[in-house]
């Protein structure tokens, strides 16, 4: 097995850079799940995996926000780090991207915006006592010392988070050859599985939205993708 050091190196820069862009620099939306993810997959070659993982993940954690000291889940976190292992299981495969590669980059690495949201509270405090000697740099007149003392206090979210992304990068060039390993039933049970959890998320981000009609619309668009998924499992059959 070969693994791609520049496509690890490249998933830890962005994987970084939107880290910082989403807590302290810039804020423009591109730490946004979707938006995240399909870069990622663009850097590393497979624009498929990081559209469809980050269509899926924008919808899961939309709604989401820091509303004073509650802190959602990392949802940077979660899309880069998914989109960057199943743009790696892709390559490590050689088949390409598929259903089955995102179901299972999904359900294997969801959990990271858990283990964003523990990572930025265990570092809220350093930057803010950098924010803190910045102000009262700025208000002695030191400009230059106030910049160099916030840009330190981004430095932290760069490489803690830069290095989990490029983390799940690796694991998904180990992961690959166990994938071209799995019986083949199961691999069709994941191909249908991305859909399905597509249909929950869409359900999660209407109820999330708050309209009048939220309930109906969520159960709508769950009912129109089920009734998909049974048509082409029939036409299969045919």
């Amino acid at each position: 097995m070969n693994v791609g050091w520049t496509q690890v190196a490249l998933a830890g820069v962005w994987g970084g850079l939107v880290a910082v862009e989403r807590k302290a620099f810039l804020q423009a939306m591109f730490s946004r799940p979707l938006v995240a993810a399909t870069a990622m997959g663009l850097l590393l070659n497979d624009v498929p995996s990081g559209l469809f993982v980050g269509m899926l993940l924008e919808l899961f954690h939309l709604g989401t926000a820091n509303l004073g000291a509650s802190l959602p889940d990392n949802d940077t976190l979660s899309a880069t780090g998914t989109s960057a292992a199943a743009a790696t299981m892709a390559a490590a495969t050689g088949a390409g991207s598929t259903p089955a590669l995102w179901s299972l980059a999904v359900l294997l690495f969801v959990g990271l915006g858990y283990v964003g949201q523990l990572v930025d509270r265990a570092l809220e405090r350093y930057p803010a006592r950098l924010a803190k000697k910045a102000l009262a740099s700025a208000e002695k007149g030191q400009l230059t010392r106030a910049m160099q003392q916030n840009l330190w206090g981004m430095w932290p979210h760069f490489a803690l988070f830069g290095s989990i992304t490029a983390a799940c990068a690796l694991v998904g060039f180990f992961l690959g050859p166990l994938l071209e390993r799995m019986p083949l039933p199961l691999l069709r049970g994941l191909a249908w599985a991305f859909p399905a959890m597509a249909s929950v998320a869409a359900s999660l981000a209407a109820r999330g939205s708050h309209a009048r009609r939220a309930p109906v619309y969520a159960c709508l668009g769950a009912a129109t993708v089920i009734v998909a998924v049974v048509l082409l499992a029939l036409r299969e059959r045919l």
